[in-house]
């Protein structure tokens, strides 16, 4: 037992600062998912699956999608249906199929992962896509997709840098597939159709229990043959689910009342960030809150005291030693964000 776990142990917390996953179903949410019609999803006879997956498609441009369990589900799905055994993928440095999936394409697909270095906000260029593309030669490996992210840490890239990442990859062969997991925050910042952020891709994951708040789920989307093999893929690693429309009607839900309040969370990860930076020893650059995620630089040694002591008091950050990040979230309230930026400062007196 860690010490959030000591800490909470007779206390639940009230203010989770650790990831936009965390958010409970509203009463409205949770009503949805309890008159909701259901039927045998790998049978595909679940009304609301269906509904929710040509739902989807139809908002991000595309011909259809596949209702799974998770974005890390829904992006192994969708790079298996791309690659075959002995391919390569290109993915950023910093992106989540690379880091936080368990290495799963490679495990249970065989497909390498030629890593692009990027930038501060995880940006990378096209010359390093088409520098990155592997020779016909069969000392290599072929170069199959290009894996995009949007949002990455929080950051937004807009419409005209993904049509020409994707150019790139497109003009060396290669498919692409971008990881949405927070493509509504992107949207919604840049005030544009998430379809617009997404034209130029093949196929596109969109997770809906991070900012959209539903208690599980993301779909994957694309060309109608696509999904006929991701739908495979989901069988192959287990993800065939039955009676899953109560969750397929969260994630309708989330799409139709949930998307338009992510600029509550932008606004609030804002407000954070100037609150915070008025605390001495707290630093964060503002000029890099986006979305609704930031990142404050504590003293060295701090950050496991810090945590200690905001765990004491029903506050539960993430982790890292000198960088921590703060993810807002429909949970996160005027209220909770003064209550955590004055136990911060109460820490630091």
């Amino acid at each position: 037992m860690n010490y959030q776990d000591v800490a909470l142990h007779n206390k639940p917390a009230f203010i989770d600062l650790r990831s936009d996953t965390v958010t409970k179903p509203t009463a409205a949410m949770r009503q949805a998912m309890a008159t909701a019609e259901v039927g045998d999803d790998v049978y595909g006879d679940d009304p609301t699956v269906n509904e929710l997956q040509d739902k989807v498609a139809t908002l991000l441009g595309k011909q259809a999608g596949l209702f799974v369990a998770s974005g890390t589900q829904s992006n192994l799905v969708a790079l298996l249906s791309h690659c075959q055994r002995g391919d390569e993928l290109l993915v950023g440095d910093c992106y989540h199929v690379h880091r936080y999936e368990a290495g799963g394409v490679s495990v249970l697909g065989g497909v390498m992962m030629e890593t692009i270095g990027t930038d501060h906000r995880g940006l990378m260029t096209p010359s390093q896509i088409t520098k990155a593309v592997k020779p016909d030669d069969p000392h290599c490996p072929i170069s199959r997709l290009l894996c995009l992210e949007n949002t990455i840490s929080g950051h937004v890239h807009d419409v005209g840098v993904i049509a020409g990442l994707a150019k790139a990859g497109k003009d060396s062969g290669l498919g692409v597939h971008l990881d949405g997991a927070r493509l509504m925050n992107a949207a919604v910042k840049l005030g544009v159709p998430a379809k617009q952020i997404v034209d130029s891709v093949d196929s596109v994951s969109l997770c809906l229990s991070k900012g959209l708040g539903t208690p599980a789920g993301s779909v994957l989307v694309g060309a109608h043959d696509f999904i006929a093999r991701a739908r495979r893929m989901r069988k192959l690693v287990g993800g065939g689910m039955r009676q899953v429309g109560i969750l397929a009607a969260a994630g309708i839900y989330a799409l139709d009342y949930h998307i338009d309040r992510l600029a509550d969370d932008h606004a609030m990860a804002r407000r954070l960030a100037d609150q915070l930076n008025k605390i001495g020893p707290i630093a964060v650059d503002a000029d890099l809150v986006e979305t609704n995620m930031l990142f404050i630089t504590v003293p060295e040694g701090a950050a496991d005291p810090l945590r200690a002591h905001l765990a004491s008091r029903g506050i539960l950050l993430g982790g890292g030693d000198r960088v921590i990040r703060l993810v807002t979230h429909l949970d996160i309230d005027v209220k909770a964000a003064d209550q955590f930026a004055a136990e911060l400062a109460d820490f630091f007196q």
